[in-house]
């Protein structure tokens, strides 16, 4: 059998992409050329790899059972046929996926995006929402970073530390609170709550410090992500505590207030996570770079 290696990276782009237009546009090819490429692969593996369902194209269970290893093959090629090439950032084309904290995309994200196109037009970058569940997609090469305040554990995930944040109480601008000289433990807990949560969770870290005080707080809703909890804050008397940084912007643009948080509790981290493949790929060290850069969270707003 004569192997094409041009059909791997086909065979990649499609199941990424889940579209026959879509992997075209990826590989910077025709959509008659990628169909001709489809052809191919289907008659080399003897299976359809993407049948179509109403509108959209579904990956066969071949396909979802050999996307990782095609991915890591791929991969793997690349760095057998050019693994000294100079990365020249004015002629790359590549499509990084990027699964950050929304408040984080909303902070750092259009600084890093304005230095990628400075440096590298060619260069997309996919921000994609946090899931309610811990997924492997980094693991599985179909997620390039993850910037947010949790460090994987396991030992294929590279993480490290890029800022940490104090947390801080937002409340609308002419909220009762904001007229005390000092907020207290126990005003805060005689409050009502909302809090940030992917999973839906009424209860976190607070609640276990408040409980340390023989206090407890009363948390009516919680929101997906940080910007509908904002706009709860904003609309009614609910507090929300949310780490500094990620406010800074929001509180001008939205009229709210920030008070100082009546606990003592850590600050709260981001980490930056990848997996261990890209440890020596040129163009993700590059990008890696200009992510810590924009997250970073000590200083003034990037």
């Amino acid at each position: 059998m004569q192997l094409d290696l041009n059909l791997l990276a086909a065979l990649d782009a499609l199941l990424e992409e889940g579209s026959v237009a879509g992997a075209a546009a990826r590989l910077h090819v025709t959509a008659p050329a990628m169909s001709r490429s489809l052809g191919r692969i289907r008659r080399t593996t003897g299976d359809q790899i993407l049948v179509r369902t109403g509108r959209t194209m579904t990956p066969t269970p071949y396909a979802l059972a050999v996307r990782e290893q095609v991915h890591e093959l791929l991969h793997q090629v690349h760095g057998v046929l050019a693994p000294s090439r100079e990365l020249d950032l004015a002629t790359l084309e590549r499509t990084f996926t990027l699964r950050w904290h929304d408040s984080l995309i909303a902070l750092s994200g259009p600084a890093l995006l304005s230095a990628v196109r400075e440096q590298a037009p060619g260069v997309r970058l996919r921000f994609v929402a946090e899931s309610s569940t811990d997924t492997p997609e980094l693991r599985r090469g179909e997620v390039d970073l993850e910037a947010n305040a949790n460090r994987p554990s396991a030992p294929d995930i590279r993480t490290e530390s890029v800022g940490e944040t104090h947390l801080v109480v937002v409340v609308r601008q002419d909220h009762p609170l904001t007229r005390l000289k000092t907020l207290t433990a126990q005003q805060y807990a005689a409050a009502e709550h909302i809090t940030v949560s992917r999973r839906g969770n009424l209860s976190n870290a607070l609640d276990d410090a408040l409980a340390q005080l023989g206090l407890s707080r009363r948390v009516v809703a919680s929101a997906p992500t940080e910007a509908a909890a904002l706009e709860f804050a904003r609309t009614t008397d609910l507090l929300l505590c949310v780490p500094e940084a990620t406010t800074r912007s929001a509180v001008t643009d939205l009229g709210l207030a920030v008070l100082p948080l009546p606990l003592e509790l850590p600050p709260a981290p981001v980490y930056l996570s990848w997996h261990h493949r890209y440890d020596t790929d040129p163009a993700h060290a590059w990008l890696r770079g200009l992510a810590r850069t924009a997250l970073n969270l000590d200083g003034a707003p990037s």
